[in-house]
């Protein structure tokens, strides 16, 4: 048995990780021994080994906070859950191992389907859904404009705004990225630039835009907040450019543009259990029916962590990257 640990934290994040060998306790009870079967790594978690997330475990630690695995042992008392059934994780539980043990009442049962992706539906699809419901009243045939498209939550939004009818508008940084954005179901692709606005209007021709979504900052957030349409709303995610989020002044006084910012672990906090079961029994349903998939990168043990996590790290890869143990 593996888990992935780091010590510290440091600028060059597969450099603080390794492989190191996991020793587990007594199944405790209450609790099930757990075979993990694939858990993604996502951009947070490599701003965690970074330092530079917004929410930091304590050090010594064990990366990886989404995924699923295979129920192989039963602890004292269980008895919702049978042995070989797939499960998904706690959210934050450590998931870069290939063994763990999980409270039962905190694990959720899954339908048999791809456990690579199912494993990445706690964090992208519940993000990609809420940007699209939370903040704009949509309706069908209405435009939505969103740069990181090619990002894992970039893929689930063209498809979920598919699904209800919207058009997106799509923009990337580099020209080889179009092609995957058009073959997830992008209505139009453009490559960022100042000139953006313009060429959103051409491509919409001249149609409100009033959402829309932002997952870079610095001079990419003022090129959607000008392409958006009076009184739109445009939602901050993520820096992935590292520079604050800069916006004309043009656009908060003269077309009354708001800029907004969502973190899914706020949401977890407020939203009643009701909530969080209307929208993940949605994206269940639809992952294990094959209607919302992510793109795969490439596969990694736990073992080449490193590799792994210097992989997901690289700005021109064209999938996620899943820890398979």
């Amino acid at each position: 048995m593996l888990k992935a640990e780091y010590q510290h934290r440091g600028k060059v994040p597969q450099d603080v990780i390794e492989a190191v060998e996991l020793t587990l306790p007594a199944l405790p009870a209450g609790q099930v021994l757990v075979k993990v079967l694939a858990a993604p790594i996502n951009p947070s978690d490599v701003l965690t080994l970074t330092g530079e997330y917004g929410m930091l475990p304590p050090l010594p630690a064990i990366g990886g906070n989404e995924g699923v695995g295979r129920v192989e042992q039963l602890g004292e008392g269980v008895s919702n859950l049978k042995v070989g059934q797939t499960v998904l994780l706690p959210v934050g539980s450590g998931t870069w191992v290939t063994h763990l043990h999980a409270p039962a009442n905190k694990l959720i049962p899954l339908p048999d389907a791809d456990p690579q992706q199912l494993a990445m539906m706690t964090i992208n699809p519940p993000t990609a859904s809420l940007l699209l419901s939370e903040f704009v009243d949509l309706k069908p045939g209405d435009w939505v404009i969103q740069n990181a498209a090619n990002s894992g939550v970039g893929g689930y939004l063209i498809q979920l705004a598919k699904l209800r009818g919207f058009k997106t508008i799509n923009v990337v940084r580099r020209e080889s990225a179009i092609a995957e954005v058009k073959a997830e179901g992008g209505d139009v692709v453009l490559v960022d630039g100042p000139d953006l606005p313009k060429r959103v209007r051409e491509a919409t021709g001249g149609a409100p835009v009033m959402l829309g979504i932002d997952a870079i900052g610095g001079a990419a957030t003022d090129h959607l907040a000008a392409s958006l349409g009076e009184g739109g709303t445009l939602v901050n995610y993520g820096l992935m450019s590292g520079q604050p989020c800069q916006v004309s002044a043009a656009s908060f006084v003269f077309r009354d543009v708001t800029l907004r910012g969502f973190w899914l672990a706020k949401w977890f906090q407020k939203a009643t259990p009701a909530d969080q079961f209307k929208v993940f029994g949605e994206l269940t349903q639809l992952i294990a029916a094959g209607k919302l998939k992510a793109r795969v990168a490439a596969t990694f043990d736990i073992s080449q962590i490193k590799q792994a996590i210097a992989a997901a790290a690289s700005g021109e890869r064209g999938g996620k990257i899943l820890i398979v143990p």
